[in-house]
Order: structure tokens, then sequence, then C-alpha cells
């Protein structure tokens, strides 16, 4: 399985990438977002002017190890990311990715992470293995050989598949295995077959009717990649939890909070109080449960035996002087000008309307939010009066932090 693994992402790296586009654009995601990792990682603490080592586990075409090297090199300058992959199809997208944007902060080592201990020691500040674990034969294996190399300090930041939001495509997979198997056709031919049950297939078929699903629409690669591999498995919340308690580690926070909260998903109040009263491990499967749309977990882990949180949280709100909030990816003034004071703001999570309700003084808030000023100083900006603004900002904190959109940074 392991010789079919490695031919698939030597003849289709994944996701297919230009080079030349890194002139235009950063792709950003999640994880390994710096911001993300600082608040779900360190607290929010972090200090980006000390050493800071990254490990980029099984990194494909790149995606996760330009982004962190770029945000390290833009902030960071003790900062180095290595990329680790068995492809050196895929590592050479990634490479030519780095030499476009002058990255000299990104290393790059050819082999399986199953090897890291001999080929990439640690240890790691931080790891991302985005994708990658639910392609061995052992999950746990991986998992075991990337805890051995992580600070006792640090964490990792997984994407691991979710069975429900991709209906179709285990029952696709079967079905090519069937039609398509990878001992008698060429990968061509493989896909080709492929593309023709896509196309012959019911309208009652369950790929058809999952809108959630489309990277067979996207190219050879993401068609081989989602209906063709040889070793795929997901995960349900519980068993991602189990998953990672057996290599030592446990969550901090689900990516985006919000769609992890099975309270965002009904208005009937009785069901509402009923979920509240569930544990949060609890809360984040029912949420999988009933919304039918979470097909791959994206996930912020820590040593177990790290501290009760690591996340940066409010508490701090005693000390807004030490709170900077941040905004992921939009601009506080740009933002500022959709909402109204006291309206409603509608994000649309993966087919569903998210309805966040804004406090009066949202927009003067974002208006004010640039990644540096101070809780305190917003406040004063305003001329607030400190528990109604403190309210306030816990008000927008919650729906933006919950789409995955407002961090902290904590300054003791």
């Amino acid at each position: 399985m392991t010789k079919l693994v490695r031919r698939q992402y030597e003849s289709y790296p994944y996701p297919p990438r230009d080079p030349a586009e890194e002139k235009q654009r950063l792709l950003t995601g999640s994880p390994s977002h710096l911001d993300e990792v600082d608040h779900y990682v360190f607290g929010g603490r972090r200090d980006f002017s000390a050493p800071f080592r990254a490990l980029v586990a099984g990194g494909g075409t790149g995606d996760a190890a330009i982004m962190l090297a770029q945000h390290l090199a833009d902030r960071c300058p003790q900062g180095q990311v290595v990329h680790l992959d068995l492809s050196g199809a895929s590592q050479d997208v990634a490479r030519q990715r780095a030499e476009v944007r002058g990255l000299t902060n990104l290393s790059f080592v050819h082999g399986s992470l199953l090897d890291v201990a001999e080929l990439a020691p640690g240890p790691y500040d931080y790891i991302d293995c985005c994708g990658v674990l639910h392609h061995l034969p052992s999950p746990e294996a991986g998992l075991a050989a990337l805890t051995a190399e992580l600070s006792p300090d640090g964490g990792m930041g997984l994407m691991v598949y979710a069975p429900i939001g991709r209906a179709g495509v285990y029952e696709t997979q079967a079905a090519l295995r069937l039609l398509a198997p990878a001992e008698e056709l060429a990968d061509p031919k493989r896909i080709d077959i492929a593309r023709r049950l896509i196309s012959a297939a019911p309208p009652t078929n369950p790929l058809k009717r999952n809108p959630f699903v489309a990277d067979h629409r996207a190219g050879d690669a993401g068609l081989y990649d989602l209906l063709l591999h040889s070793i795929d498995r997901a995960y349900l919340v519980p068993e991602l939890i189990d998953f990672l308690a057996g290599g030592g580690l446990r969550v901090a926070s689900f990516i985006e909070p919000a769609r992890y909260d099975p309270s965002r998903y009904v208005s009937d109040p009785v069901l509402a109080g009923r979920m509240r009263g569930l544990e949060p491990e609890q809360r984040w499967a029912l949420a999988e449960l009933i919304a039918g749309n979470i097909k791959t977990h994206v996930v912020y882990a820590v040593p177990a035996a790290r501290a009760s949180t690591t996340v940066a949280g409010l508490e701090a709100m005693a000390k807004p002087e030490a709170i900077v909030p941040v905004l992921r990816e939009v601009a506080g003034p740009d933002v500022a000008k959709d909402v109204k004071p006291g309206g409603v703001l509608v994000a649309d999570m993966y087919g569903l309307p998210f309805k966040l309700a804004m406090p009066r003084l949202a927009p003067a808030i974002l208006s004010r939010i640039d990644g540096q000023t101070s809780l305190a100083k917003i406040r004063q900006d305003l001329d607030a009066e400190p528990d109604g603004f403190a309210r306030q900002f816990i008000q927008l904190y919650d729906a933006f932090n919950g789409v995955n959109r407002m961090l902290l940074r904590i300054r003791d």
C-alpha cells in the first residue's frame, strides 16, 4: 500500500499548484496560520523574537509550509520550517514556490514521516500534519513518530477526514476498487473509469447528492486523492479524541469553533438547554452528528501534560491593556463597513448560515482592530464605560472567533 501512495503523489502531486502564482498571492488556511498557532497552542503569549522551529510533516506541494514560513519570515527572524515529504514531485513544487517567494527559512527533507527521528529530528515547537495520518497503514505509528519529536511545551495542527460530511466518498471508493483495481489497471485508465462512473451514476447516488465534496471536479489529482487513494480512513469526533489521547495529546480547539457548538444549529430552547449541559467532548460529537457538513476535522492539539488550557481567553479582561485582538485575514475597517450597530452579520459556514448578533459598538471596535492596539486603548478611544464595553467586546469576540476571524494576543 505504501508503494501505491508514493506512486500516486509522484504522478499526481497534490494539491496542484502553480509556483508562479506566489508572485500574486499567499495562500492561507488552517491549521498553521501563525496567529492561530499563537492563540490555540501558546495562549496568545508566544514571543516570536525567540527561536521557533516548525515541522510540516507530509507537506505535499507546500501550502502549509509556504504560509508558515512566510509568516515567520515576516515576524520571527529566528523562525525555521522543515518540509518533510515522501514525494519528490510534490516537494519540487513546494521548493519552487519557496524560491519564487525568496524564502530562506524553509528547508526540505525527502522521506517518510515515520522516519522523522532519523531524517529531521526535533524537538519542534510546532508540528503540522495535515491530511496525512489518515493515509498511513498505521496512523497510530505516524502520530507516535511525530509526538516523539514535539517539544513538551509545543503543539500540533492536524487535519483528518470526517465520515459524515464525506457521504458518498467511501461508497464510490469501494465501487472503484471493483471496477478499477490498482493492481490491474494503469492510473490514467482508473481515472477514466472513475469519471465514467460519476457521470453514469443515478441521481440517487450519495456522492452526487453531497454538495460539500467537490475535489473530483478539480482535475485528475483531486479525483485520484478523493476516490482512488489506496489508504483512506475517517474519524468521528470521539474516535479522533481517542486517537490523539493514544499519542499523549489532547484537543486544544477545533477549527472553526462555532461548527462544534451544537446549539448553533438549533433554535429550540429545550434542545439548546440540554446541549449546554453536556461535556465539551459530547458537544463536539453532537455537533458533527447533526450538522451533516463536516467533512474534515481541523484541530489544534497539545501534550496532555501541558496546562489545562493553552487557548488565549478572555479571562484576561481584568487587564484589557494586555489583550490585543487580531482579525484573521480581514481588515478591521473593511469589516466594520458591513456591520450595523446591534444588527446581525450572516456567515456562510459550508452551506449553513450562521447568524452573528452584533453589539452596538461592533463597527467602532472593529474599525480600530489592527493587531497592535490593545483592548484598553480601543475602549479609551471610544470613551466607553468599562463594564458595558467589556460585555459588548465579549459578544463580538464570541461571534468572530467562532467563525475563525478573531484571535487574541496576550501581552502580560
